[in-house]
């Protein structure tokens, strides 16, 4: 018992090491703040490994783990906690350094598209970060959001035109034709 259980702790910390820069960035583009995005993921992580068995098993744990980041950033958003994308002070935050070739870090101006990013309403920000910069196809970030193919297509629909409507940010956003 003592070898199965340290064997699952070795999976779940490979899994952790391996997957948590993508994880704090999907929960900051969520969130918008560095220690929310921490905490968010830290829970998430939390909630992750006392079902490990069950999630290491399954067929993409990574979807898991991001569909319960998802469904705790909502709960977080229903009890009306305020999120802020790009604080008005943000000297002694440690910044998110982008990946290599990742879309974000190809923007123009970052702290405007995320102030855009900031003003979409939580399922439009949820749909666009999980298609675009998560790089999902619209089942897997259905999946993560817990709702239609349709409802994907659509908020992402409607928040990338809003952020195409932001001034000087339009010409930044290469999303919009998918290749």
């Amino acid at each position: 018992m003592g070898e199965r259980k340290s064997a699952r702790d070795e999976e779940f910390q490979a899994f952790v090491i391996g997957r948590w820069p993508r994880l704090m960035r999907t929960a900051f583009l969520l969130t918008g703040e560095q220690h929310a995005a921490e905490d968010l993921v830290q829970s998430t992580l939390e909630k992750t490994f006392v079902a490990w068995r069950r999630v290491g098993s399954a067929d993409d744990p990574e979807a898991y783990v991001r569909r319960v980041m998802i469904n705790a950033h909502a709960r977080r958003h229903r009890r009306k906690l305020r999120e802020f994308l790009a604080p008005k002070d943000d000297t002694g935050l440690a910044h998110e350094v982008a990946d290599t070739g990742d879309r974000i870090s190809q923007a123009d101006d970052r702290n405007a598209l995320l102030k855009a990013l900031a003003q979409l309403p939580p399922r439009q920000r949820e749909a666009v970060v999980l298609r675009y910069w998560e790089d999902l196809t619209e089942s897997q970030a259905a999946e993560a959001m817990g709702c239609s193919v349709g409802a994907v297509k659509s908020n992402a629909a409607k928040g990338i035109a809003k952020l195409r409507a932001v001034p000087g940010l339009a010409e930044t956003l290469t999303c919009g034709g998918r290749k």
